[in-house]
């Protein structure tokens, strides 16, 4: 995969990132991978567990090409030290197509090729009203609500990943949280930086296998959801039946049309067959 130069290295000699203008609570580097330790650190992990106010504090680091990420190291799969990290089997996300990459999966859990209804059409912008919410922001928000006491994930800790976009931290670090049914996460970047350029998501949460997606420009209309479900079905076959929502209508009403979040009520199972990580 194609990288932009690595920042991470300086932690090394300086934790608190002041070379990098940062001012960082304690962790570690990781460069662990399945493979060994990998030639450069692959991120940087808070040893603390993580609350809210905890990201906006990590905002000033994309200057320096460092992303924030909110990793849940619980379920008993540990952090990402464990997590059989393969960098080096990933390819670069802008060398796929996110249609293409949908259709075929598509084709794979649903056998009809000719059923695919293609890519969903981005909210439309509407000019008599307040511009989309600046995406960042809404990811920051949707991070506090994760890290508050009630909040879904085991056990938050802040990452810092060197990334291009955001829709690119899975594949910068290997992740292989979907390798049961894919192997190269480039292409699910793809699909990630199809929805970042038409829906405004970020990737707010990582966990062994499954993701958590801001979104700052959701679906205003049942049409739309219902349109846009498709591709959730075809990146992830599993959201059909999570929480109840057998039907396509349903998961798109209650879990896609005007929803600030996509994620999983329950997580993916690498051990499960057809694993891929769930949006929704």
């Amino acid at each position: 995969m194609a990288t932009l130069p690595n920042p991470l290295p300086t932690l090394a000699a300086d934790p608190s990132g002041r070379a990098l203008g940062l001012r960082l609570p304690a962790g570690a580097l990781v460069d662990t991978t399945a493979e060994g330790p990998w030639h450069e650190p692959l991120l940087w992990r808070a040893d603390e567990r993580a609350v809210p106010g905890g990201w906006a504090a990590l905002e000033p680091a994309r200057r320096t090409g460092l992303l924030p990420v909110v990793l849940d190291v619980g379920d008993g799969h540990g952090g990402p030290d464990r997590w059989e990290l393969r960098p080096g089997g990933m390819s670069y996300p802008g060398d796929h197509d996110a249609e293409e990459v949908l259709a075929e999966y598509w084709e794979e859990c649903a056998g009809e090729p000719d059923a695919w209804p293609g890519l969903a059409e981005p909210r439309p912008q509407d000019h008599d009203h307040a511009p989309a919410p600046d995406p960042d922001a809404v990811a920051a928000r949707v991070a506090d609500s994760l890290l508050a006491d009630s909040g879904p994930l085991k056990a938050p800790h802040l990452a810092l990943v060197p990334a291009r976009r955001s829709a690119d931290i899975p594949t910068a670090i290997g992740w292989t949280g979907p390798a049961n049914h894919e192997g190269d996460t480039a292409r699910l970047s793809a699909v990630l930086r199809s929805w970042e350029d038409r829906f405004g998501i970020r990737v707010v949460a990582l966990g062994f296998d499954h993701l958590l997606l801001s979104v700052a420009a959701p679906t205003a209309t049942p049409a739309e959801a219902e349109a846009l479900a498709a591709e959730h079905v075809a990146f992830c076959p599993d959201n059909l039946g999570q929480g109840g929502d057998r039907t396509v209508r349903a998961y798109a009403e209650h879990r896609i049309l005007d929803q600030p979040a996509w994620w999983p009520r329950s997580s993916t199972s690498r051990t499960a067959s057809r694993t891929r990580p769930s949006p929704g």
